[in-house]
């Protein structure tokens, strides 16, 4: 029996001491039972998850494969152009069929028994079938139709593709939300151009990403490149929220002064000293063109449950959380760009995407503190964070503070929802 089951079996529930999820016990990040249930209904469940981009798979055969959860899948364009995503586990015996990252094919064959399928998952053939001179094969009513791979709902946002094991769950665009659907779209606003990719490996429970990604309090203190040189602390932002505060847009926009720097020295590519502490060689990092007009110098959109879209001065990205267990996660970066980008604009992304990533100037210190918080909170189940950054109560869905954690709270508080663990009253 597990620590969250009762006698009787059943699952103990999360003991929430607050309605507004402004206390959030640690056993919620070290509990096996209410980790297996997490892959089934957040991972599994209602919520669109980010597949990957349309641009990934460009031609007639072209497939990559993910996860959803700890789900394997496999997403791929089929001759005719239509694109289709299903789960990455025969019908027959359950090996995973697609075994490469990615690649180009006119069906997907089973390694184990060579059943094959097809572009859109259906089962195209099974060897023997009616067996051999007579004896064995399968039962003369079995229908290759019935046992294709499981398919996935699946939409195309402006090329950025999502997919829901539910098919009753609400349309993408209501789960976005206007005001989140509304800014992704301004975001992805041309033809997507693959620039690359980045992969993370952290020893801590997923959850506290989701938390970190949401979290404004700590940008300039934890991120010392971040406060000196990126946004500070006194520069304007805010924080939007779905109505359903399960997604969240935090941005900032920095004023002329915080982006000045001397333009002899930025040609002369020497040690740019900041308050006698910071330093950083190669100034042009920095520069901000204003591609969208916004004058927004850093927006991270955290979609729930676990991806971000980062536009960072002019470095976009994607960053995908895989849970790999309970204590680790991997961490997907996907860096993009747009096919009108010019040469300039193109490279700029790439030296810029050195702020973030695994070993970036500003986002390596959230694995280091996500660990520290995963190992010395093993041992204190019946203990709880604290979230009143912000304020306590009803959750707004703007706010121009920078100095908040309501995000946090949103995603807990949909989290409980789709677990089943609502505390009474439980604020939306």
């Amino acid at each position: 029996m597990s620590e969250r089951q009762s006698p009787e079996g059943l699952p103990r529930p999360i003991k929430w001491t607050r309605q507004d999820y402004s206390r959030v016990p640690f056993a919620v990040f070290h509990d096996p039972e209410l980790y297996q249930r997490e892959m089934q209904r957040v991972f599994g469940g209602p919520a669109w998850q980010f597949l990957g981009f349309a641009a990934e798979i460009p031609k007639p055969g072209d497939f990559r494969t993910a996860f959803l959860g700890e789900t394997p899948v496999v997403y791929n364009r089929d001759m005719e152009g239509g694109i289709h995503a299903f789960v990455n586990r025969c019908a027959h015996r359950g090996s995973v069929v697609r075994r490469e990252p990615y690649g180009n094919a006119k069906d997907h064959v089973c390694i184990y028994h060579q059943w094959c399928y097809g572009l859109d998952g259906s089962l195209l053939g099974v060897p023997f079938q009616r067996g051999l001179a007579g004896q064995g094969g399968l039962p003369a009513d079995f229908k290759r139709s019935d046992h294709g791979l499981r398919r996935l709902r699946i939409e195309n946002f402006r090329g950025a593709l999502f997919a829901n094991f539910d098919d009753a769950a609400a349309p993408l665009e209501d789960y976005l939300g206007e005001e989140i659907g509304g800014w992704l779209a301004r975001l992805l606003k041309g033809e997507i151009r693959i620039l690359g990719y980045q992969r993370q490996f952290i020893r801590g429970n997923w959850k506290l990403y989701a938390e970190n990604s949401r979290d404004q309090y700590h940008g300039s203190l934890l991120h010392r490149f971040q406060g000196a040189l990126i946004t500070r602390t006194v520069t304007e932002g805010g924080l939007r929220l779905d109505p359903r505060h399960r997604h969240s847009l935090i941005y900032s926009m920095p004023g002329r002064k915080a982006l000045e720097v001397d333009s002899a020295r930025v040609q002369e590519d020497v040690v740019h000293d900041i308050d006698g502490a910071d330093r950083l060689r190669r100034m042009t990092m920095l520069r901000h063109i204003d591609e969208y007009g916004d004058g927004v110098g850093s927006a991270i959109c955290s979609l729930f449950p676990g991806v971000v879209f980062q536009r960072i001065r002019n470095s976009l990205a994607t960053r995908v959380i895989r849970p790999k267990g309970l204590d680790a996660f991997e961490l997907h970066w996907t860096l993009f760009g747009f096919a009108d980008d010019s040469e300039e604009l193109g490279a700029h992304r790439l030296l810029q995407a050195n702020i973030g990533g695994p070993a970036g100037y500003v986002s390596l210190e959230d694995g280091e503190a996500i660990e520290l918080v995963h190992n010395a909170t093993k041992q204190a189940s019946d203990e709880a964070s604290l979230l009143e950054m912000g304020g306590i109560g009803p959750i707004p869905e703007h706010v121009t503070t920078r100095m908040n954690e309501l995000s946090v709270r949103g995603f807990w508080s949909y989290y409980a929802e789709l677990m089943g663990e609502e505390p009474e009253g439980g604020i939306r």
